[in-house]
């Protein structure tokens, strides 16, 4: 058996852990100085891309409690980041804008993920925001600065699956962070708000970019190993030249093959590879 970290020692343990973790990130950005975008506009004219992530989803054995306590989570979220600009040379800093979900302004308890396992805890269910966040980005040319992910793990069984596994994020306040850069000079800007059944959110721009991203899966599949099962596939990036329609380039932006945490008769069993 491996040592165990310091802050899996207990409540108080932890509670240390992440104060400590969370005064360094401060020092990081105090020396770094990193531009936040701040301000916010009205709606930019291009319509980049757009997406809608339902709120309510089966996730295996979930208390559906937590799920409602996500949907409160969500909503008072989204007015922090609707609207916001990405100037040219601008960090989009999703912990900058959000600030800490506390009980105290409002937030409750809602899913987490603990050790490669479901957890609850007050603000929890943000990591919907940063998912719906990051695949409009991949649509686009902004840079992907910070990102944490569960790829090791497949914890929840699909449930109209939209997105290719190995998109999404994981954050914690404030030190687990997503961040976008924006090295281009188009000015862009998130447009997030909530109607009771989904997060809806769109990507815009002050022109079009030159080029068109679009994100594909291959080689997705299921693979048996003794008792256990693993979920891989190739998530990739085509970048399109708009006036032409050519291919330029086509990038590998994940490959997982991540262990399924859920019971095994919730795999899709024609994903299976024999």
């Amino acid at each position: 058996m491996g040592r165990r970290l310091f802050c899996e020692l207990g409540p108080a343990a932890y509670a240390i852990a992440s104060l400590m973790e969370r005064f360094r990130r401060r020092m990081q950005d105090f020396f770094a100085r990193p531009v936040f975008a701040r301000a916010k506009g009205e709606p930019l004219p291009v319509k980049i891309y757009a997406h809608n992530s339902l709120i309510r989803r089966k996730l295996g054995n979930v208390d559906m409690r937590l799920q409602e306590n996500k949907a409160n989570n969500l909503a008072l979220t989204a007015p922090k980041v609707d609207g916001i600009l990405i100037r040219p040379g601008e960090t989009f800093s999703f912990w900058a804008l959000a600030g800490n979900p506390s009980a105290r302004k409002g937030y409750r308890e809602g899913l987490t993920i603990s050790s490669g396992a479901a957890s609850s805890g007050v603000g929890g269910g943000m990591c919907q925001f940063t998912n719906l966040l990051h695949w409009m980005a991949l649509h686009s040319p902004l840079t992907v600065a910070e990102r944490h992910h569960h790829n090791g793990l497949d914890l929840f069984p699909d449930f109209g699956r939209q997105v290719p596994f190995g998109c999404g994020t994981s954050i914690v306040y404030n030190y687990l962070d997503y961040r976008l850069k924006n090295e281009t000079g188009i000015i862009f800007q998130f447009l997030v708000h909530t109607d009771g059944e989904y997060l809806r959110g769109e990507l815009r721009a002050d022109r079009e970019p030159e080029y068109a991203y679009h994100i594909a899966e291959e080689d997705a599949c299921f693979v048996k190993a003794g008792d256990d099962y693993y979920r891989r596939n190739r998530v990739v990036r085509r970048v399109i030249d708009r006036q032409s329609g050519d291919l330029v380039r086509q990038e590998l932006l994940d490959e997982a093959d991540a262990k399924v945490m859920y019971d095994h008769a919730l795999i899709d069993r024609e994903k299976i590879k024999v």
